[in-house]
């Protein structure tokens, strides 16, 4: 007699896991060539986004617009998210779910993972620093003058940019750490929550709301304070700064590149690894169990 039962449905929350172990064989099984330019891109595409946010939202003075300026700045920085996975390119911080996920699955070794991070790591920095020295610094936009206070000028996205970088260098290990946990648990859940779209509009949702509440929240992305911070430095130092910091009329630099590599970049990228590794990858592969090799 033939069977007239139905098949049991697949779960489509495991179906969503099955996607990023495959996204991390992918990542693991790249050309070195593909890695740099995929890495490079990733950078420079989140590098974009941070850029388009201060140009946004740097400019609006806390007395005038109060907390919607942060939040201005927050709803375009996910730009650099769209265009990493919509375009496709290689980032470090959805490395941390991907690859965690495909070696907790025996689909690549640690070797492969640690091999993946680094590139990816480095490629993204030399995206970020591209875009923050040519496009930032080397076009002077962010040296763009406003009218300010009896009748001097003031240079609000250059100041704001300054401030953004001294803020990020005062932060203590702990607080560094933990922002960065928080906000690579949001970012990886914006990029899992694109796998059960269907459309191009669908993508840009599910990657737009959690990265706009990381940012809006004030947590901390490794990748995008390799644009922030050294863009800060560059305009920071530059004379046309240097001159209105003299005057009194900016907010002085005193964030440096000691700051960036000790006080902040460690403690960020560790707190994005665990964030991205252990808050998705582990907990939603410990949910599921092994999925298909497929």
């Amino acid at each position: 007699m033939p069977d007239n039962k139905t098949a049991a449905p697949s779960n489509p929350y495991k179906a969503l896991l099955e996607t990023c172990v495959a996204g991390g064989v992918s990542r693991a099984n790249q050309s070195f060539l593909q890695t740099l330019l995929m890495t490079f891109l990733a950078g420079a595409y989140i590098a974009l986004g941070g850029l388009l946010a201060v140009r946004c939202g740097l400019g609006l003075s806390w007395d005038q617009w109060g907390s919607m300026g942060k939040f201005v700045f927050a709803a375009v920085f996910p730009l650099g998210l769209i265009l990493t996975v919509i375009c496709g390119a290689d980032l470090f911080t959805g490395n941390a779910m991907t690859l965690t996920s495909a070696r907790w699955n025996n689909r690549v070794d640690w070797l492969a993972v640690l091999r993946s991070w680094t590139f990816a790591w480095l490629g993204n920095f030399i995206g970020a620093l591209f875009v923050a020295y040519f496009l930032v610094w080397a076009t002077g936009i962010i040296f763009e003058k406003v009218p300010a206070a009896a009748g001097a000028a003031a240079m609000p996205w250059a100041e704001g940019l300054v401030k953004l970088a001294n803020g990020k260098t005062s932060l203590s290990f702990g607080e560094a750490f933990w922002r960065g946990v928080g906000c690579n648990w949001l970012v990886c859940l914006a990029v899992y929550l694109s796998y059960a779209a269907k459309d191009i509009a669908g993508k840009i949702l599910a990657l737009w709301f959690p990265t706009m509440a990381f940012v809006a929240m004030g947590m901390e992305h490794c990748i995008a304070n390799m644009f922030f911070i050294p863009a800060a430095i560059f305009a920071g130092t530059d004379p046309r700064y240097v001159e209105l910091v003299n005057s009194g009329a900016a907010v002085p630099l005193t964030a440096d590149w000691s700051k960036f590599f000790i006080d902040n970049l460690p403690a960020v990228t560790l707190g994005n690894i665990v964030g991205g590794a252990v808050l998705v990858a582990v907990i939603y592969c410990v949910i599921h169990g092994k999925v298909r090799n497929s």
